[in-house]
């Protein structure tokens, strides 16, 4: 991939933006702030701190990269004839937030020709970051800066497989996934994007969720790659549109999970 913008632009920008979107977020988290529902025949909650925050994000970014494309969750994209493009989820995990649980967190992915290469996690509340760039993945707290390496897990029957819950899974993949779930040392259910984080940090060897948007995903596919992760779909496609994610600690784990969870 050939860029020809400054990685420390592009850093620079994901950090203030992330810090425009905390100052939106924490002042209505655990605050009773109101829910509403975006879907008449399912629950998906959106509250002010969503569509706020998206907008603080959106004018760090136009402020800085003017030309650049944007594509975000809460409000319509900005097109461009530019290669790159910035996905924004300004909380990922919004079912957590409106309960009270700091396990979501503002996601930001940069893409060149739609190919991801910079992501940044942030979880103000407890105060994490977790970015991405061409050639590192670090973890950042209370001014200390860590290198992020996933675990050396290499078989599902040493694993810590997460996903957010398994109703995500329908039909013959909720088979498939049982499967998987039964393979593995310890299932556990929660956390959204925190738990990709963890993954990249060596703490969970194994996330596997379905139905992916671009936005769920784009950010945290350079944590984790960057931390020697495997991102891909059920079947081994590039993860960078969304769709059914495997990531995993090691190649080999990758691999395992994979022959369960692919297609046919």
């Amino acid at each position: 991939m050939q860029l020809d913008v400054d990685i420390l632009d592009i850093s620079s920008t994901l950090r203030r933006a992330s810090a425009a979107a905390a100052e939106v977020t924490l002042p209505l988290f655990r605050s009773g702030t109101a829910v509403h529902n975006k879907k008449s025949h399912d629950f998906d909650p959106v509250t002010e701190a969503d569509r706020n925050a998206e907008h603080a994000i959106r004018a760090v970014i136009a402020d800085a990269f003017p030309g650049h494309a944007i594509i975000g969750e809460e409000h319509a994209d900005k097109h461009s004839d530019s290669a790159y493009s910035w996905i924004i989820d300004p909380i990922d995990g919004t079912r957590a937030f409106i309960s009270g649980l700091p396990v979501w967190g503002t996601l930001i992915g940069v893409a060149h020709e739609g190919e991801l290469f910079a992501g940044l996690m942030s979880q103000p509340f407890i105060g994490e970051t977790f970015i991405g760039l061409p050639g590192k993945s670090v973890y950042q707290r209370d001014g200390i800066t860590t290198a992020l390496r996933t675990s050396s897990v290499q078989s599902l029957d040493q694993a810590r497989l997460f996903t957010t819950t398994p109703q995500l899974f329908q039909g013959l993949q909720r088979d498939k996934f049982n499967a998987l779930e039964q393979a593995v040392m310890l299932p556990r259910y929660g956390c959204d994007c925190y738990a990709y984080c963890l993954l990249a940090a060596g703490h969970v060897d194994l996330v596997v969720e379905p139905r992916l948007n671009i936005y769920d995903i784009a950010a945290l596919v350079p944590i984790i790659r960057e931390a020697g992760g495997v991102v891909t779909t059920f079947n081994g496609d590039a993860p960078d549109k969304g769709g059914d994610i495997i990531a995993a600690a090691t190649p080999e784990l990758h691999a395992a999970a994979m022959a369960i969870m692919r297609d046919g």
